[in-house]
């Protein structure tokens, strides 16, 4: 019986192991990004999962043939590396063999090897799996990585509880028409628009809870900032006094995201040109004193873009703070489940968070008391069975507590000043794309 070790797995090269093999060789595996010819001597420029580094091809070194090597060949590399200032990353490989691993059938239909892509969303998302080689395309995806982990590790560090809530689902957590129907064998069933309920639920027995998934919502939207299938980032809190404590939770876990980023992704933030935001306090107003900000009159329940556009630059004017928090909603813009506000029950304990000119956040908290929460429920003329077991956890018992939800998306769209939220999604789900 053979025996697999799993140290003679093949490893990514990182810029540790440069560093370590500067004066002797090393050999790794990689993609050919560019090949640019010059006098007597040729570079061969390596694309890595996460690196373009450069190498140097000269014909009384290498026992390789220049002229077999293309642009998108995949091959392993020997060679001896030096420090050299003016390369990628302050390393340059000379090579002294290589084999190629695989070869393309065409070439690409995008330029690749260029600083710019050059081209159209659309041509981007009809040729993604080309477009996302680029990498200033796929550095965007690291720093979504680089969000997600911070995030992640801020939660386990507050003694949160990861969870994985079902995405089929026999009721929607924000009713209305925006939600995907399927059937599921003799019965109807949904993709979930939230993991609400089930957070809610995991409250009562863990406390804390969040979770990074797919979230779902039908909404006919062809906007730079929707999608029809996002990442959301969800926690939710137990045993809060109001809900402020969940704004003071996310105020400090994007302080950790921000700090996070250029430790792990200085390269990435570089290459892409980001400006990230210096968070101290995040200034709240209410949803009423945002209308008398922006001149309107209180006969408006919710918010438009431009409004999100010119409170962000109160914001950023009179707080230096690119992040606002909108607080008090009128209740009927709100899910059945956010709590009224004791002062008004006409208003909501719900937020949203608004950051460089958008909504990245809805948050709040909840009903946690069954009476409470059926009284509500009639209001919104809805039966407790329209909700299956929802309401039982209610019924039970549960601690006061509230949370949120953050598009994953338009955080990295807005850190990274993209123009369009389809940028920040790897591939993505809309009206029009529903492949690759």
């Amino acid at each position: 019986m053979q025996k697999i070790d799993g140290s003679q797995l093949i490893s990514e090269i990182t810029l540790d192991d440069l560093q370590k093999a500067v004066g002797g060789s090393i050999s790794f595996c990689a993609c050919v990004h560019k090949l640019r010819k010059m006098s007597g001597f040729s570079f061969v420029i390596l694309r890595t999962g996460r690196y373009i580094l450069q190498s140097v091809y000269s014909k009384d070194k290498c026992t390789g043939d220049f002229n077999s090597l293309c642009e998108g060949a995949y091959i392993k590399i020997t060679g001896d590396v030096k420090e050299e200032k003016r390369a990628n990353h302050g390393y340059e490989i000379t090579l002294s063999s290589f084999e190629i691993l695989s070869k393309p059938a065409e070439e690409y239909p995008l330029h690749v090897s260029s600083k710019k892509l050059g081209c159209s969303i659309e041509t981007s998302m009809a040729h993604r799996s080309v477009a996302l080689r680029h990498p200033e395309q796929r550095a965007v995806f690291k720093i979504a990585e680089g969000v997600v982990s911070a995030f992640r590790e801020f939660m386990l560090n507050n003694n949160f509880t990861e969870i994985h809530s079902p995405k089929i689902v026999a009721a929607g957590a924000e009713g209305g028409a925006n939600i995907f129907k399927l059937k599921y064998f003799d019965k109807d069933a949904y993709l979930a628009q939230s993991p609400q309920f089930y957070k809610q639920t995991c409250v009562a027995f863990f406390d804390r809870v969040f979770e990074i998934a797919p979230v779902y919502r039908a909404e006919k939207h062809n906007s730079t900032r929707h999608l029809n299938e996002y990442i959301g980032l969800d926690f939710e809190i137990g045993f809060i006094n109001d809900m402020h404590d969940v704004m003071a939770m996310e105020t400090a876990m994007l302080k950790y995201v921000v700090e996070y980023l250029p430790k792990h992704y200085s390269d990435e933030l570089e290459l892409l040109g980001a400006t990230l935001p210096v968070i101290n306090e995040i200034p709240s107003v209410t949803f009423f004193e945002a209308l008398d900000i922006l001149g309107k009159s209180h006969n408006q329940f919710d918010l438009d873009p431009t409004d999100e556009v010119k409170l962000c630059e109160y914001a950023k004017e009179n707080y230096d703070s690119e992040f606002i928090f909108v607080e008090k909603f009128p209740g009927l813009k709100r899910p059945f489940y956010a709590m009224d506000s004791a002062d008004d029950p006409k208003l909501a304990e719900s937020f949203d968070l608004l950051f460089r000119g958008l909504e990245i956040t809805t948050g709040g908290q909840r009903i946690h008391d069954y009476n409470e929460l059926l009284e509500k429920m009639k209001r919104y003329h809805m039966e407790e069975g329209d909700l299956g077991a929802y309401t039982d956890i209610f019924k039970y018992g549960m601690p006061p507590h509230g949370g949120l939800g953050i598009g994953l998306e338009r955080v990295v769209m807005k850190m990274l000043g993209l123009a369009n939220i389809r940028e920040a999604s790897l591939f993505p789900r809309d009206i029009h794309h529903l492949d690759p």
